[in-house]
């Protein structure tokens, strides 16, 4: 599949990381001489913080060219994104030059912040094909895009347009009904019109306003929204007893939301005189690491409680498995008299330590989901310890050969070296391409859940070592196994 990126500032080249490392081949066109610079370090970030979002291996990457022509840009591509400035004449004499070159089933989407897509499509030559896919900075992180089309946009379009965006690992918000600025940036245009009032009239600083969002609503926001937060603000009794206690303060003159304070040189200065004391001790691309680590930790730790963002990427990581390398059990197995495939995946940013590699726990975190993995694939899944038998773990001796970092995409190849009655014997190797970085050995016993003692597998799993042990029986004894920590002389 092919995407072209129309214009490649903050949000094309975000539009484009987000394509690339799912698998799409992007060109990028952007008369911007330094547009390939530019994209690149947003890639860089990308590469680094996006594929640890995900506990399941990502697509492999697709190919990136940059084109002058825009015709040669657009020609094929199943998803166009435009992401030029904010004016509606250009963004118009843009469409009719996208809509002479490119496939008359492409969706040409739009970044705008505040246009409807019924101004975009004005004069248009193929009307139904613009959309409003408004997404929020850093695109390769953040999930939500709002889709937003007009009369003249088809249902078939639009789903098709919200098939692609979920593919991406991302939250179409279908707005159905045109408005200026959609919906997200009207609530962010209230907030930021207190904001400046705020500075204005010396009442707080940028940095003040903005512990109040961190250290406050703004994560209550980030997992439950406005309104469920209010609704347990509201107590047992729910969102009536909130807005019959807390309405008639909307009354009040707590706010100045219909008006605006005048933008003069002063006003401007001091906010940004505060704002560089505030942050100005970090460069642009290091706050934007800052901002990436802290996305990719607030969103992993959603996904232990699949909630919110957290389960919006647990479902992408099952459409990830359920067509990748680690589908299936032992029939699916390519070749098992090999080491079995049993963990793909990238070093997320919040596996790595003081010293900038990957924290020793996290090497047995990996070699456990590679145990977990081998397990489903013999037949000792959810349903059947459910019905009342599993592995346990009884001993475990780790290498640790070379060090990785965040963004390093790894796999774990297991070696099953003894599958016989109660005893399961496996031998992790963990790569960085061909580099090895650890071993991990690691002896199980089956075990009765009811009894909490060791007992025989069923039938069932016993039929799945047998044949393993018959495809490996060929194999050399792996240089590490059975070792121990050497005492010291």
């Amino acid at each position: 599949m092919i995407a072209a990126i129309i214009g490649g500032g903050v949000i094309g080249g975000g539009w484009a990381a987000r394509f690339l490392l799912n698998g799409w081949d992007v060109r990028v066109c952007d008369p911007d001489a330094e547009a390939a610079r530019k994209v690149g370090e947003v890639l860089d970030n990308a590469r680094r913080s996006l594929p640890g979002l995900s506990d399941a291996p990502l697509p492999p990457e697709g190919a990136l060219s940059f084109h002058g022509d825009l015709a040669e840009a657009v020609r094929g591509a199943a998803w166009i994104q435009e992401s030029v400035p904010e004016r509606l004449d250009l963004k118009r004499s843009v469409y009719a030059e996208i809509q002479r070159a490119c496939d008359a089933d492409a969706i040409i989407g739009s970044s705008t912040s505040g246009f409807k897509p019924s101004e975009l499509q004005e004069s248009s030559a193929c009307p139904e094909q613009i959309v409003v896919a408004h997404p929020f900075n850093p695109v390769y992180l953040l999930p939500l895009v709002e889709l937003v089309a007009s009369d003249a946009t088809g249902a078939d379009r639009i789903a098709r347009a919200r098939e692609i965006l979920t593919g991406l690992g991302m939250y179409p918000l279908h707005v159905k009904q045109e408005i200026d600025a959609h919906i997200a940036d009207r609530l962010l245009e209230a907030v930021w019109r207190e904001a400046l009032w705020l500075v204005r009239d010396g009442v707080a600083s940028t940095g003040e306003i903005d512990d109040a969002i961190r250290y406050g609503f703004g994560i209550r926001w980030a997992q439950m929204g406005l309104f469920e937060t209010y609704r347990v603000a509201g107590g047992e009794a729910g969102m009536k007893h909130f807005i019959a206690q807390f309405g008639p303060a909307l009354k009040w003159p707590w706010t100045r939301l219909m008006d605006v304070p005048d933008l003069t040189d002063d006003l401007v200065q001091r906010i940004a005189d505060q704002s560089d004391a505030q942050s100005g001790a970090h460069s642009i691309r290091e706050l934007e690491r800052i901002r990436d680590n802290n996305l990719v930790a607030m969103m992993r730790a959603l996904k232990g409680q699949d909630w919110g963002a957290g389960a919006l990427l647990n479902a992408q990581d099952r459409r990830l498995r359920d067509g990748g390398p680690l589908a299936g059990g032992v029939d699916a197995i390519a070749d098992p008299a090999q080491p079995i495939l049993t963990l793909a995946r990238a070093v997320p940013l919040d596996w790595t330590d003081y010293n900038g590699h990957m924290n020793e726990a996290k090497y047995l975190e990996a070699f456990a989901a590679a145990t977990d993995r081998f397990m489903e694939m013999i037949g000792c899944d959810a349903d059947y310890i459910a019905q009342g038998g599993s592995y346990f773990t009884a001993e475990t001796h780790i290498r640790h050969l070379d060090e990785v970092h965040a963004g390093a995409r790894i796999r774990v190849e297991t070696r099953m070296l003894l599958g016989q009655g109660k005893k399961l014997h496996l031998f992790h190797f963990m790569y960085e391409q061909d580099r090895l970085l650890a071993t991990g050995e690691h002896f199980l016993l089956h075990v009765s859940l009811a009894s909490r003692k060791p007992c025989p597998p069923g039938p069932a799993i016993e039929a799945a070592l047998a044949r393993l042990t018959q495809a490996q029986a060929g194999l050399p004894w792996p240089e590490g196994a059975g070792a121990a920590i050497r005492r010291p002389a």
